[in-house]
């Protein structure tokens, strides 16, 4: 074989372990077009593109509580209800947020429960400006995936190139086991905001019930 020949062999393969690498380094397409994240800790306001976000509380559950067609329903999960309330506004016009995860510490995300059916404290959320609203996140989650959690919120589900609140649960009460102090064997979704059937509140604290 030629030296020639050798070169250009030699020349060849170069071009093709850089063009690999290059192809294994490179930002894909989906990194490149998702949302943009815009941190925040709980009880903190995070301000998104479209809206204003709050995330001001999560009560875990083995059990859910609800009125469906008029008929009380109590679903079961094989891992722990996290139901979340926030508080949303919008910020120029009146939008709709449709979009919550919860994911997990090792990265895993949870869709929004579409066990509940239709809620008007769910969502979607049509929120407004200056007009502070209620709403719900309701996931069904493992208990391994619950310390170190962070909600994700977005105005749509594929929301590319905009701004998604990503919150972080910080400071929740844990066992030793890592999972979540005083999860309740059931909850209330229509009981009064911040109380559950069980006398707690939001927060896990108990309220005195008045004589």
């Amino acid at each position: 074989m030629s030296m020639r020949v050798l070169g250009n062999l030699v020349i060849l393969a170069a071009t093709v372990a850089l063009s690999y690498g290059m192809q294994l380094s490179k930002p894909h397409y989906a990194d490149l077009t998702a949302p943009i994240p815009v941190d925040g800790a709980m009880h903190d306001t995070v301000r998104a593109r479209s809206f204003d976000v709050r995330l001001d509380g999560v009560v875990f559950a083995r059990a859910l509580k609800t009125n469906q067609f008029g008929q009380q329903k109590l679903l079961t999960t094989s891992g722990v209800w996290a139901v979340v309330t926030t508080s949303l506004t919008g910020t120029d016009a009146s939008i709709t947020v449709a979009d919550g995860t919860w994911q997990g510490p090792t990265g895993l995300r949870y869709r929004q429960t579409e066990r509940l059916g239709y809620r008007q404290d769910m969502p979607p959320h049509s929120v407004d400006p200056g007009l502070q609203k209620r709403g719900l996140f309701v996931f069904e989650v493992p208990p391994d995936q619950i310390r170190g959690a962070r909600l994700l919120i977005s105005e749509r589900r594929f929301g590319a190139l905009d701004a998604q609140a990503r919150i972080s649960f910080d400071g929740l009460p844990a066992g030793a086991d890592g999972q979540p102090a005083g999860i309740l064997p059931q909850y209330d979704l229509d009981a009064p905001p911040g109380q559950t059937s069980q006398g707690q509140t939001s927060q896990g604290k108990t309220s005195q019930a008045k004589p």
